[in-house]
């Protein structure tokens, strides 16, 4: 084979192969790459065998509400061993292809009494990957930037000492990473809500409100010219500038801690936190509420377990009692309701992803349903049952914690596994 013919083989063989790669992608935080809930993959299949979706691995984790990450071919885990008198906070790294346990580091932590319960106990926030390091927050305010390979701490802080975070108040957003800033939403005082660090050093570049602590986790998005760092606290929902920590713009929305679990969403100049949808000025770093008028907290959170999609005109979203409607993003009008998702009780919760021209929802039952959402209505198309639900509230257990998706896989956890699942189209 002479040189040419030699690189045209090289040239179609790399124009085969790299499809394959662009296609594929980690999850490398909470909400995935681009902190908007969204898989990007081809190559999902579009319903599932009649018996059920093919187990690739299970792995024994300990409790918590924190999701799982994908990054490099290693899976990131937070639990905790709940074993009186002291409590151990604990990051598994998990081998993606076969679960096998690569390492592990956990540090005691002194838990109140009441934080023995495996429902309240536990790191609620889900480590980011960025750059070869690993960021991860405990319940009490333990933060560590680990190398994400060998587990090796390359820096460490308290959270709880530097800033006065009180046991668990405030210690449940998920980190997120602009440029080279890690930002965290801990509710420290004085005035350090959120908080920016140096990622490479652990050192305070810049803290800003004194509000008080939400389940919800912020997310950067841009819009009147410039990046904006939206955090959602039980006084109102602020837009940051991510680079200094200065109020941009703040809304009124007095909620609950226990209500404000939702992450805001971001589409085309629409803000929704909760069930608030804010218009962002185009031009100026500003916004203005689109619905509803009342100010009432309880008719401004569509779901307090679940998050919502903006995708086009639509809205979709769990509701708190069970259902899933179809709003109309320009007036909040409701198109459709269905009731077929999952049980109709407080607490249940619905995690919806899109893939392609469908979605997959994840049920507070354990359950992966690939379906199509449309202005017309509710299309199941498959239906698998994931994993068992642990977590206890009033007579039933619940599976809360959103699952990651990455490189064809599915990766869900409750408080006593870590399961991965292929979801690749058969060849």
């Amino acid at each position: 084979m002479n040189c040419r013919k030699s690189l045209q083989m090289a040239v179609l063989t790399l124009s085969v192969l790299l499809p394959i790669a662009v296609r594929s992608e980690d999850w490398p935080q909470w909400r995935g790459p681009n902190r908007d809930g969204a898989w990007n993959e081809t190559g999902a299949m579009e319903s599932f065998p009649p018996s059920g979706l093919k187990i690739s691995w299970r792995a024994p984790v300990g409790p918590v509400w924190s999701s799982p990450v994908i990054a490099q071919g290693r899976v990131y885990v937070t639990d905790v061993e709940l074993a009186r008198p002291t409590a151990k906070e604990r990051l598994l790294c998990f081998n993606e292809s076969n679960g096998k346990l690569l390492w592990s580091r956990s540090y005691a932590v002194d838990y109140p009494d009441w934080a023995f319960d495996p429902n309240a106990g536990g790191p609620r926030a889900t480590p980011i990957f960025r750059d070869g390091k690993l960021f991860t927050l405990g319940a009490m305010g333990h933060l560590f930037c680990l190398d994400a390979v060998k587990g090796e701490v390359v820096w460490e802080k308290s959270l709880a000492k530097e800033y006065g975070v009180k046991e668990f108040t405030g210690i449940t957003a998920s980190p997120l990473i602009e440029d080279e800033l890690l930002i965290l939403y801990i509710c420290g005082k004085p005035a350090a809500c959120v908080i920016a660090l140096d990622m490479n050093s652990g050192k305070e570049v810049w803290k800003a409100l004194d509000d008080s602590f939400t389940y919800s986790s912020p997310i950067i998005l841009t819009a009147g010219g410039r990046k904006q760092l939206i955090v959602w606290t039980q006084e109102a929902v602020t837009s940051l500038s991510p680079r200094t920590g200065q109020t941009l713009w703040r809304e009124q929305l007095r909620t609950p801690g226990d209500q404000a679990v939702s992450t805001p969403v971001f589409s085309d100049h629409r803000l929704l936190v909760a069930g608030l949808m804010l218009k962002l000025d185009a031009d100026t770093p500003t916004a203005s509420v689109l619905w509803p008028e009342t100010r009432v907290a309880s008719k401004r959170v569509l779901s307090n377990t679940s998050t919502a999609l903006l995708q086009g005109e639509l809205l979709f979203s769990a509701k708190t009692s069970g259902e899933l409607v179809c709003l109309e993003i320009a007036t909040g009008k409701q198109f459709w309701q269905t009731n077929t998702v999952t049980e109709l009780k407080n607490g249940s919760s619905i995690h919806i992803t899109p893939c392609g021209d469908a979605m997959f929802l994840f049920t507070d039952r354990g359950d992966l349903i690939r379906a199509q959402l449309t202005a017309q209505g509710y299309r199941e198309i498959s239906r698998a049952h994931l994993l068992e639900p642990t977590s206890p509230f009033g007579d039933r257990k619940c599976a809360w914690t959103p699952p990651a998706y990455a490189n064809r896989h599915v990766f869900a956890r409750n408080d006593k596994e870590l399961v991965c699942a292929s979801l690749a189209a058969a060849k």
